[in-house]
């Protein structure tokens, strides 16, 4: 991987002065705009339960302080079973700044979090056509693991008003 782009990175935990720059790559990545969102996510996840909870800003070093990217994380517990683990439930990375490292830094730093909480597992879920991000996981040592994700049509399973 090409690493060089990036060398003077910090990793820090977000602030509210951060929502901005994530709304605005989500609305880049996703083609939709959600402050809303972004805003409790960053409620729940910046402010509260910091040693289980994490949302980890990617800015460049030099005198800048450039936005270059995101993760979100948390230590999840017992649900059907599972022992401790740590979840990503999202990250992204600036495109220019894609494979330049930032995304690996990002997610080290998560997990060197998850460690520190006591976590020896780290799991994500997502959609098997986005092959940008199974391709990420996959180069960072990820693989299928033990749990099989089901889901319903809610419209058509006589729930629905």
């Amino acid at each position: 991987m090409d690493d060089t782009r990036q060398t003077n990175l910090t990793i820090r935990r977000a602030e509210r002065a951060d929502l901005a720059g994530i709304i605005a790559l989500d609305e880049v990545v996703t083609g939709e705009s959600k402050p809303e969102y972004w805003l409790d996510i960053f409620e729940r996840f910046g402010e509260r339960r910091p040693t289980e909870r994490h949302f980890l800003i990617a800015e460049a070093d030099k005198g800048s302080k450039r936005f270059l990217g995101a993760i979100v994380g948390e230590v999840r517990a017992w649900e059907f079973g599972s022992p401790p683990c740590g979840w990503v439930f999202s990250i992204q990375v600036v495109q220019s700044e894609r494979q330049g490292g930032v995304g690996t830094h990002l997610l080290e730093a998560l997990c060197a979090a998850f460690r520190e909480a006591g976590v020896t597992k780290l799991r994500t879920v997502i959609s098997r056509d986005n092959l940008l991000l199974m391709s990420f996981f996959r180069s960072q040592g990820m693989m299928g693991g033990p749990y099989l994700q089901l889901e319903m049509d809610l419209a058509s399973d006589g729930l629905a008003p």
